[in-house]
């Protein structure tokens, strides 16, 4: 449902245009240091201004709660908000009987019977993002000797990423992309065969920040149209290192010794200036949907920093789960 891990364990919550939005986590190590400046780099990252982002900017301060004492973590639940300021529940008013197409609109309304907070996306708003950043901040601390770098790669599917978000502004459409995600110096033997595989956890946690429809490891879908003495990764030295990576860095479901390289993509953004046809839920009607608010273009040049942080929510709990053995 809501939570996420089996010793470094976190539980999300808030909505779009609710008074907050925050992230609890447990099983975190006592004696990290601690302070709402670490957070500045990543959640500044994930802020929007560049072209193609939302208009809607918050101040996104941290505010820790609990589980830090005189700039240290303590071991105990660790509680993280973000007070939502600039929230404009208004402009979305005329969406409650008129689901957006490619929107959680619908769905959540017959889900949870109609009590759904439908402002802005509500629980399934990408504003949930940050709360999942804060978390990479911590996770990036407990696994601090792993280097762990995404970047979008392309969008639309252009490389020119500047000219395909451009051309979706002027037709007020929107564009996905593709995100892709590097991992150094993880130790061999992180995760567990089948269910837990890093594969599987990483999945798990990828398919949890909204918009991302795909996720592949290594040479992902092109393994099936490669021979296996193509495909396989000879083994150089005592250490694991391979001479080649299509594996991405796992086997067997556990981390290998190489680089962890995998690829998310990210759909367009459900919300687009652009006229579309949607049902009138009380006419029974189709109709004309014009979407107002605040909405980016290409969410994907928001997801890179996402994206690192649950690698490092992964990452962390396998870390945590090794050293109990």
């Amino acid at each position: 449902m809501n939570s996420f891990g089996r010793i470094f364990r976190i539980h999300i919550f808030g909505e779009s245009h609710g008074p907050y939005t925050g992230i609890c986590m447990d099983g975190c190590p006592p004696g990290i240091p601690l302070s709402a400046e670490d957070f500045g780099a990543d959640l500044g990252r994930r802020k929007p201004g560049a072209t193609g982002t939302t208009s809607r900017i918050e101040s996104d301060h941290p505010e820790v709660v609990s589980g830090v004492h005189n700039g240290f973590t303590t071991g105990s639940p660790l509680c993280i908000l973000f007070k939502n300021e600039n929230i404009r529940p208004g402009d979305y008013q005329h969406l409650r009987h008129t689901p957006r197409p490619g929107h959680s609109d619908f769905v959540a309304h017959k889900r949870f019977k109609g009590f759904n907070d439908p402002r802005g996306g509500g629980h399934f708003s990408g504003r949930l993002t940050l709360p999942l950043v804060a978390a990479g901040v911590v996770a990036k601390k407990i696994i601090n000797e792993v280097s762990i770098a995404a970047k979008l790669i392309e969008a639309g599917g252009r490389k020119d990423i500047d000219k395909a978000v451009e051309e979706a502004l002027l037709e007020g459409d929107s564009i996905g992309g593709l995100v892709e995600c590097r991992a150094l110096n993880i130790p061999i033997g992180w995760g567990e065969p089948f269910f837990d595989s890093v594969e599987s956890v990483i999945s798990h946690l990828a398919f949890a920040v909204p918009a991302i429809k795909g996720v592949s490891f290594g040479s992902g879908f092109r393994a099936a149209a490669m021979k296996g003495s193509a495909h396989n990764d000879p083994i150089t030295d005592s250490s694991g290192k391979t001479a080649t990576n299509n594996a991405g860095g796992i086997s067997g479901g556990l981390t290998n010794g190489n680089e962890l390289v995998f690829q998310v993509a990210v759909k367009p953004t459900s919300s687009i200036k652009k006229k579309q046809k949607s049902l009138n839920t009380e006419t029974g009607k189709p109709e004309t949907l014009g979407v107002k608010g605040r909405h980016d273009a290409c969410i994907a040049l928001r997801v890179p920093v996402v994206i690192e942080a649950i690698t490092a929510i992964a990452l962390a709990d396998f870390k945590r789960i090794a050293a109990n053995g």
